[in-house]
């Protein structure tokens, strides 16, 4: 029971950090265009992130992406040491990249880390391929899905807007940017909240809880998950909010708002499809996209590059510092 108890806590603490972390997702743009202070801009995400609870409770009524997070690892080789050593591994990376100014994935770590504990313990068949190689796929796919829907949007509202007065666009659009980022604030609580519940849920039925599914754990379970990605995004993640707002290309209160629809339609579909996918990536593609409307140099290629290989490791760095942290554990447990 002690061990069940810290290992709730640990999953608390990490959805915390992934809020702060993950803050700049949701206000980097609405940042960097001046239309919302820093603090204000954290309020807004924090305030849709809890109400992404709400939505995924009485309006979606289920939460897939947490039953897909708890399916990772099979059954039979799930246990407490290897939830516990997931957890701090994916505290541990998600805090080095925050501390690195790194916009990596939150949801790829956590999930890193289970897997990797995981196959320390029973092997690499103590992982659900299909289910790994379902998310591993979206590291790719997210930031290009939400690159095409950011160019396509960005093309089509430039032809419709091309006869408004740009003062007047501009003011139209700072406006439409508190929509866009409330929207894509939702998706992200959607997400991400929804990760750790899978891991608590996964704790909670190999500890000898009544639980068989998702639908079956208690209702405080989601609550403390959403509100406590709610308090992380207000802290702020300030190191990573400079590289998403300013370091990969310059954008106007139009593209922030194209950034921001485009990523949260992005997430909308995935949540549809039940595959838990990195805010991170999402928003990194949308605003490449609407930056390479304007003109390929317009994105730095560069810091691109080098985000695209932290997301590449995130998943194989998280894993294996899980397992060392079970054969540490091992001695112990």
């Amino acid at each position: 029971m002690e061990l069940l108890i810290v290992i709730i806590v640990l999953a608390l603490v990490f959805d915390y950090i992934n809020g702060f972390h993950d803050a700049a997702n949701s206000i980097a743009t609405i940042v960097s265009t001046k239309v919302l202070t820093p603090f204000t801009a954290v309020l807004w995400a924090a305030f849709f992130n809890f109400v992404a609870f709400f939505i995924a409770k009485f309006v979606i009524g289920e939460f897939g992406i947490a039953n897909t997070v708890s399916k990772t690892v099979l059954e039979e080789f799930i246990t407490l040491p290897v939830i516990l050593s997931g957890l701090l591994a994916a505290i541990g990376w998600n805090l080095f990249t925050w501390w690195k100014g790194i916009p990596s994935s939150s949801s790829h770590t956590l999930i890193g880390g289970f897997a990797g504990a995981a196959i320390a313990y029973g092997g690499f068949d103590a992982v659900h391929l299909g289910v790994v190689l379902k998310i591993a796929a979206f590291i790719l796919l997210a930031p290009l899905i939400g690159m095409a829907v950011a160019t396509i949007l960005t093309i089509a509202i430039m032809h419709i807007c091309k006869r408004a007065r740009p003062h007047r666009a501009e003011c139209w659009f700072r406006r439409l940017q508190l929509l866009s980022s409330g929207l894509f604030s939702i998706g992200h609580g959607l997400n991400d909240s929804q990760k750790v519940m899978g891991i608590i849920a996964a704790a909670l039925f190999v500890s000898g809880g009544r639980e068989e599914s998702i639908t079956d754990i208690p209702t405080w379970v989601p609550l403390a998950c959403f509100t406590m990605i709610a308090l992380g995004t207000m802290s702020g993640g300030w190191r990573i909010v400079k590289t998403m707002g300013t370091k990969i290309t310059k954008v106007t209160p139009l593209e922030g708002f194209v950034a921001e629809t485009a990523g949260a339609l992005t997430l909308y579909l995935t949540e549809y499809l039940h595959v838990p996918v990195s805010t991170t990536h999402t928003i990194t593609g949308a605003i490449i996209g609407v930056g390479a409307v304007k003109r390929i140099s317009a994105v730095r290629w560069g810091i691109t590059v080098n985000l695209l290989w932290a997301w590449i490791i995130t998943i194989p760095a998280s894993s294996l510092f899980a397992a060392g942290i079970y054969w540490l554990i091992g001695m112990w447990l």
